[in-house]
């Protein structure tokens, strides 16, 4: 079998995507504000990029709104409901989370890293689990390294393992934080290519990147956020190349 990632025409809506919003979120640590008062908005099967300079907050977005840090105030909201009173772990099978890290379990088999979610936490047999992990692996185009354990695979192959891991939670929206920033220069497109392919089978997803091409071409909008606040935001054809503010203009002449 190749190692791509399967491709899928555009509108070819495999996900039962909701819409995701943020209203006034904050939050401190250490008595310093990371997070004042973000306001986002992902309409359904929707993909927003999140960029801007280190420590100006988009990481710390993308984890309060998966609950791993708690935010002091504000609202998310999925399909319009909050979801911050919700238990964690019942948010977190709705919102996937790929990080930097792959945070693959080394002494497990590729197919292995995927059936434990899915027997831990979804209740499938034996049976269902190793049938639906192999559905994704053939998604990701890995379905030949499923026995395999991660330590011979590359990083980027790694890195599709990690993203299969959390679509079998069947999740609603996806998270990636900075996805492709710990891999090898050639890597890298082989995982962006596969996180364009789920925006175009209806995903919807909050990319936090550096990488400006990806955002140019793959995401409906473009966020950009500096200390702990969205600037501006818009399609990517105007905020690239029509930027209003004086601190974006800035952050893209150091890069383009």
């Amino acid at each position: 079998m190749p190692d791509e990632p399967t491709a899928t025409g555009s509108g070819d809506a495999r996900f039962a995507a909701v819409s995701l919003a943020t209203r006034d979120l904050r939050l401190s640590l250490g008595g310093t504000a990371i997070l004042r008062g973000v306001d986002i908005d992902v309409p359904r099967g929707e993909t927003l990029c999140v960029i801007g300079p280190s420590g100006s907050g988009k990481s710390t977005l993308l984890r309060a709104i998966n609950r791993l840090v708690e935010p002091d105030g504000g609202e998310v909201l999925l399909d319009g409901e909050s979801v911050l009173h919700r238990h964690p772990d019942q948010l977190r099978r709705q919102v996937g989370m790929v990080f930097q890290q792959f945070n693959l379990f080394p002494h497990m088999t590729v197919r292995q890293n995927l059936t434990l979610p899915l027997r831990k936490l979804r209740g499938l047999s034996r049976e269902e689990a190793d049938a639906t992990a192999l559905r994704q692996l053939d998604l990701v185009g890995l379905r030949h390294k499923a026995g395999a354990r991660p330590g011979r695979l590359s990083g980027g192959q790694q890195q599709r393992v990690a993203i299969a891991r959390a679509l079998v939670m069947e999740p609603r929206v996806m998270l990636f934080d900075e996805a492709t920033s710990a891999l090898d220069p050639e890597l890298v497109k082989e995982v962006l290519a596969l996180m364009a392919d789920l925006g175009r089978a209806g995903m919807t997803m909050v990319v936090v990147t550096h990488e400006m091409g990806f955002a140019r071409e793959a995401a409906d909008r473009v966020a950009f956020m500096d200390a702990g606040t969205v600037v501006e935001s818009g399609a990517p054809e105007s905020l690239f190349e029509a930027p209003r503010s004086p601190r974006l203009r800035r952050f893209l002449s150091n890069l383009l």
